[in-house]
This record gives C-alpha cells, structure tokens and sequence, in this order.
C-alpha cells in the first residue's frame, strides 16, 4: 500500500523540487513533505507514534484499512496503531506556511525582474511558468499577483518577438483572470484585449485557440463584453471562427461560448447580425422589452440577410403577432426592407415566412391587419415572389395549396377588386412575378381564366395612379401570350383603355420598361384580328409606332436597356397591318403611305435582334403576297396604221417590274425588287437563328410563286447571289421548315435549264433532294421528285405521285 501512494505521487514531488531548484528558492526541508503525497503539507496531523501526514492523505489511508476489514497502521512503520487519531501539528503548519510565503516573494521578486524588455526568452518563460504555478496553488494567490503589480507585465509579454513566450503568456493571463472579476478588469485596461483579438487571425492554430479561450474568459465579465465588442473586426473573427472547417473542435466551441457572451451587450447583437450570425438579434426581438424589440426591428429592417438566416430559429408567425401594435408595424416594416434583397427574399422563404404573411392578407374580422399593414404585407409578398423563387413547391395553405394554386389566386383577385390603389398596386405585382416564369403563369391563367377577371384586369390600364397602370400593363404582357384573344375581345370594346396603352408609350422619347410593356402588350395580340386592327388604326397606334420608329432611326430616342423589346414591339404592332391588307383597304393606304415596307427592308439590318429581323421578313413576305393585286398591269399599246407594218417591231412599255409585269415600287405595292430588298433577305439566309433564315426564305419564295413571272424572279435571285445560299439551307437540313421550304424553292430555281445542268453535277444537292424524297412529308416528297426529275436523277416517266399542274 505505501508503495502505490509512493507511485502516485512521485511526479508531483519531483516537480516541486525541480521547481524550487529552477529559481533557486529556499529547498524544501523533508518534514514539510507529507510522505504519502510527497507535496507540501497544508494541514498536517500527527499519530501515536509521532509520524506526521498531510490530513487527507493519512485519514484516505484508514478508511482503506477500514475496507479491507484491517485495524488501522503506520504506512511508515507498517505497526498497528491503538487509535486512529490524529493531532494538528499546529508549529509544523505555521512554519510551512512562513516558509511559503518567503518563497512566494521571492518567486514574484524574480518574476518582477524577468517580465521585463530585453530579458532572455528562458527567463521570461520561468517566470510566467511561475505564475502559473502560483495561481493554479491557490485562488488566493491571483490575488497576490495582482497585488503585485504583474498583470500588466504579463500583458506586455503579448508583444514580444518570441512565438513561444506570446504562446505561453496567453495561457498565463487566461489561469490569472479565471474566476476572478478583478484581474479581468486589469487586463482590460489599456490596449490588451485589441492585442488579444489580433492573435484570431494569426497564422498558427494553437495560438488562436489560447487567445479565443483567453476571450472566453474574459467575456464572461458582462462589463467587459462591451469593450471586446467594440474592437474592430473582434465579433467577424469568432463568427468566423465558429463557422471554419480548419479550426479544431475546442477552438470552435471556445469562439461559439464566447459569442454566446458577448450576446449579453445588444451593441454586440448588431454587430453579430451584421456579419451573418442573426440568432441573438432574432432572440431580443421575439423575447426583449418593447423598447428592445423596436429597436432590433428597426435595425433588422435595415440590414441585408445572409443565408445564415435558414440555420436560424426564426419565428416569423411569432415576429408579426408579438409585442405591442407598434411593435409589428415595425416587424413587418423591417421584413420588407430585407424582402427587397434577392437572397435575403430567398432566405425568408425557407424559414417560413409565407405561410403567416399570405395568411395574414386573407384574414378577416377582428384579427385582420390594418389596410396599412396590408399594404407593407403585400410588398414584402410581391419582394419574395420576385426573388425567382419556385412558387409551385412551397405551401401557403392549411391544405398545401401554393401562391399559384386557383382559390389562392382566386383571393388575390378578389382582394385586388376589394382594396385601396396602394393594395391593389403590390398585389398585381405579386402577380407580375408569378406570370414571369413559364412553369407558374400557366396556373395562374387559368385561375384568370376562371375567374373571369380578364375585364377586371384590363380596367385597371386607365387608372389615375401610374404606378398601379404601369403594374397592370406589366401583367396583361405578361398574360398575352397564353390569353391573347381574351384581352384583344376586351380591348376591342373599349377605345379608352387601348388610349391608356398609347399614352404610356408617347409619355416620353426614351424607352423605359413602362413603354416598352405597353408596346409588347400590344404586339402580343393576336396579329389576324381584323376588328382589333381596325381600333387600332382608330386610336392612332399604327401612327404611333412608325412616329418612334423614325424617332429610333434618326437617335431621337433616349437609349436604355428596354430598347430591344421596345424596338420589337413597335416592328410586331406594325407587322400585324400586314396581315388584313387583302381585307382592310384603309390598312393597305396607311403601309402605303407611311412606306411600311422600307421599315421592315431596315429592320432586317438590325444585327442582334433577331426577333425583329424574323418579325419583318416575315412582314415582306406577306407584303410581296400583295404586290401581284396591287400592280398595274398597262394595257398594252395599239399599233398605228403603217403601210409598211410588216417591216416595224411590236409596240412594247418599258419601265415594268420583269417578275409582276407592271408598275411596280416598294412604297405603292410592296414590291422586293425595290429598296435593296431581295439582297438584304438574301443576307439573312445565313443567319444563326433558323426562324430568322425561315422567315427570310418564305418572303424569297413570293418571287416564285404562280402568280408571278418564275423565270424571272430566278433571274432576280441570280442576281442578287441568292441561288447558293437557297441550295446550302436545303444540304444543311437545319430545321423541318426550312427543308420543306428549300426543296419548294430548288424545284423552281431548276426549271432554268442552265441552272439545272449546272447542279446536275452537284452529287451533294441531288443527295440532299433524295432525303427530302425519302423523308419528307407528302407535299415534300412531290416537289423533292419533280426536281429530281429536273437533274435527270430519277427517270421523267416515273410515276409514283399523281401529276399535278
């Protein structure tokens, strides 16, 4: 048994004695070692045979004696002792306790003189591993050292130029000031805690986790946690800290209890939402005063969300329903400040902000938000919608239902008829945001649709208050593509709200995204209405668009960037008079005398809009259909009496069109021949985007047609070196169209016997017509075998098609 203590404590006695030696204090004399422990006795007693222990020990020792069903001996002597009691050694324990206060200020005396400038790296480290061992004997003697006037020099020890003294003085100042408010307060004074901090972004590992663990310390003084706050980049470092996958466990939870800490300041709670860690300030809001939550609320509104927002427990039921009335006017204000930034949109929308916002909106009775509050709710609602968030997934409703599930789209509307213009206003922009993607506007046009709210919609085009006529001319563009007929039936009763949608585009001579909504929403009716066509003719819009054409033309217009879609709008709203010229005389004298078609030949020089390149080919094409009606074809001249008649050359008139056979010009009858035309629909054949190459080829193809002279309109395309590219679509096989309409137009082309012996020899063309005939449809095929028969590719007595004249 005494061997086992003898273990247990050796490492303890020869660190005490090593100690001493180090610094060269007064040894310790024998007796005042207890021999069970082998450390300086505190509270030595004495047996019945004058042998003395420490207290603790020696009484251990009988209580083994007693288990093991032994009377009590001497762990010296082995004997058996007649009574275990135990006598304080009342001398013994003062002079211990004299001799260790003279080897303590001797320890501190040589501690004074070695934290000093200029002292050896050994005696710096001996001095502070002295410390430590004193503060670490006895909370009393963090007293002494403080006393002493050492924190301070511990504290310039930060400084020095050795890795090994910064790294040991930090764990020194950490056992000085743990579980004592007074040296705390020492260390904070002057610069100390700003040098601290520096050591969070030091380079070495270990470093950082004693400076965070020195913080740790120092934060649980609340008076203090102000001032570690308030150093520059302090609370970003441990919230960097708590977040790095390269710091060790003991460092991150020391930065995690540390924040926890300093949460105590509401300085700090700002600081640590400002750099991504919201919880705390989520917390004051929720549970704080109400003085507390207005000012957090106020604060949050102004503060842009990380995506540390979706680790949070943020309550944002409990936010809008929590403290006074002012309390949630001012919640609800701060939600649609950060609502308006994408990601911070996004982050709401995880944490579950929808469910109570959407709620709140529909509710009636006692419970209902104020039409104030209503109004900031469905700006915060039209925020998250615009953030391009996928409204389909989310639930809003008690039965899953989405924001485009048709009762919910179905309240919108109904709380949109049943509201102020400023409500009214930040719902149709909810709406504008669900009809922006293709996979939600299906939804809510059949919620539309449904609800008859189309008529409803359109009214609002002639509201007094811009903002909510520009929010709806913004939605119908949105909705023309899927409900085009729709709104052109009610536009066409109403010359008023078609004069709203004018006015919008004349405010001004730029192109904001107001006018440019307008003009497309315009454009995206439907083109062959007849009766639209006519209202627009009455209400000046067809003058309207070639008035900004020209304005764009001659850089009279402000540039943006909603040039382009307005560029495209005004080229459709003009292309749709080209649709009802066989039917509307007024329309074919307002092509006529604007010059329609020169517009449309300009367009498609527009590089980079390919929408309106393809809008106007597709325009000349219609255009050319009615050049054939609208040329005068002369009578021809009667010849005068000659006696010599059969001598002179027929009578003829020169000056006419060789594909129409009359008096042709690109402003009175659409004719391509004119205006550069032909060359500039040929520049388009090789265009990147097959619709604009489709659409430049079938307005090439009038010149083909029956109605016309072929031979010539092949000798045009001659002309303007159109031939190769027509053949280069039909080898490319780019799109189905294209094929179809390539092989129609090659069939005409090869009925020029020199044009057809000249590609007889072309194996790639004739290979090209063999897949057409192969695969096309039955149109196709029969085309794609007369132009075979053209280049002697298949025999002229074939006859697996029907002959057609």
């Amino acid at each position: 048994m005494a061997g086992s203590w003898d273990g247990s404590y050796d490492q303890g006695s020869q660190s005490e004695e090593s100690f001493h030696e180090k610094f060269h204090l007064e040894p310790i004399y024998e007796a005042f070692v207890c021999p069970l422990t082998k450390q300086l006795m505190k509270d030595p007693v004495t047996l019945e045979n004058g042998k003395t222990f420490e207290r603790r020990a020696i009484e251990n020792w009988f209580k083994e004696c007693r288990d093991s069903g032994r009377r009590p001996i001497c762990p010296l002597t082995l004997k058996e002792l007649s009574t275990a009691e135990l006598n304080p050694s009342i001398a013994l324990r003062n002079t211990i306790e004299e001799w260790t206060a003279r080897n303590e200020a001797a320890q501190l005396d040589i501690a004074h003189r070695s934290l000093v400038p200029g002292s050896s790296e050994s005696n710096i480290l001996q001095a502070l591993d002295c410390i430590q061992h004193m503060c670490l004997k006895s909370r009393s003697n963090k007293h002494v050292v403080r006393n002493a006037d050492l924190i301070p020099k511990i504290a310039d020890m930060l400084k020095n130029s050795s890795r090994r003294v910064r790294f040991k003085t930090l764990e020194t100042l950490r056992i000085v000031v743990e579980d004592d408010t007074d040296n705390k307060a020492v260390v904070a004074e002057g610069d100390t805690i700003r040098t601290i901090v520096k050591f969070l972004s030091n380079d070495v590992s270990q470093e950082r986790e004693k400076a965070v663990s020195l913080l740790y310390e120092l934060s649980k003084s609340e008076s203090l946690c102000e001032k570690i706050g308030a150093v520059p980049g302090a609370i970003l470092l441990l919230v960097g800290m708590t977040s790095s996958h390269s710091e060790n466990v003991l460092a991150v939870e020391r930065a995690e209890k540390t924040l926890e800490n300093l949460e105590k300041c509401e300085k700090n709670v700002l600081q640590m939402a400002e750099n991504g860690r919201l919880q705390p300030l989520l917390t004051l809001l929720l549970e704080g005063s109400p003085e507390t939550q207005l000012s957090m609320a106020s604060y949050l509104g102004d503060l842009v969300l990380s995506n540390d927002v979706k680790k949070s427990r943020f309550l944002p039921r409990d936010i809008m329903r929590s403290g006074t009335k002012q309390a949630r006017e001012v919640a609800l204000k701060a939600l649609n400040q950060i609502s308006s930034y994408e990601a911070s949109a996004r982050a709401l929308i995880e944490v579950g902000i929808l469910p109570p916002l959407v709620g709140d909106l529909f509710t009636v009775g006692a419970n209902q938000l104020s039409m104030k509050l209503k109004e900031v709710s469905a700006n915060v609602l039209a925020n998250i919608v615009s953030s391009g968030a996928n409204m389909e997934s989310i639930p809003v409703g008690p039965r899953n239902q989405t924001l485009v599930s048709e009762d919910i789209v179905h309240k919108l509307l109904h709380l949109i008829s049943n509201t102020g213009p400023a409500i009214e206003c930040k719902l149709l922009q909810v709406l504008v945001g669900l009809t922006s993607s293709s996979s939600t506007a299906l939804s809510v046009v059949a919620a539309v649709k449904s609800s008859g709210a189309a008529i409803s919609l359109i009214q609002f085009i002639e509201a007094p208050q811009r903002d909510l006529r520009v929010t709806s001319i913004k939605l119908l563009h949105n909705l023309s593509p899927y409900m085009g007929q729709e709104l052109a039936d009610a536009l066409r009763g109403s010359a008023g709200q078609l004069g709203s949608l004018i006015k919008v585009i004349e405010e001004d001579d730029g192109t904001s995204e107001d006018q440019a909504a307008a003009i497309s929403l315009l454009a995206d009716l439907p083109e062959r209405d007849l009766g639209l066509t006519r209202r627009f003719l009455e209400v000046g819009a067809f003058n309207l668009a070639v008035q900004r054409v020209h304005k764009i033309r001659h850089g009279e217009t402000r540039g943006s960037r909603f040039v382009a879609p307005y560029i495209e709008g005004l080229t459709r709203v003009l292309a749709r008079l080209t649709y009802v010229l066989a039917d509307e005389r007024e329309a074919t004298t307002f092509a006529q005398e604007h010059h329609i078609a020169m517009i449309f030949v300009d367009h498609l020089r527009m590089n980079g809009l390919d929408n309106v390149q393809m809008v106007s080919a597709s325009a000349l094409e219609n255009l050319s259909r009615e050049s054939k009606r609208l040329t005068v074809v002369p009578d021809p001249p009667e010849p005068g009496f000659c006696l010599f008649s059969c001598f002179s050359k027929p009578l003829t008139i020169t000056g006419l069109c060789p594909v129409h056979h009359g008096m042709c010009s690109l402003k009175e009858t659409f004719c391509l021949l004119e205006g550069k035309a032909v060359g500039k629909l040929v520049g388009c054949l090789d265009h990147e985007n097959v619709k604009v190459v489709e659409a430049a080829l079938a307005a090439l193809c009038t010149l083909l047609d029956d109605e016309v002279d072929i031979e010539q309109g092949v000798n045009v395309l001659c002309e303007a070196d159109g031939i190769k590219p027509i053949l280069e679509i039909l080898l490319e096989n780019r799109s189905e169209v294209l094929r179809q309409r390539s092989v129609w137009a090659v069939e005409r082309i090869l009925r020029s016997e020199d044009i057809a012996f000249e590609v007889s020899g072309n194996q790639n063309v004739g290979t090209a017509l063999v897949e057409a005939y192969r695969h096309g449809d039955y149109r196709t095929k029969q085309v794609a075998e007369w132009a075979l028969k053209r280049i002697d590719k298949l025999p002229n007595f074939s006859g697996i098609f029907q002959k057609m004249g």
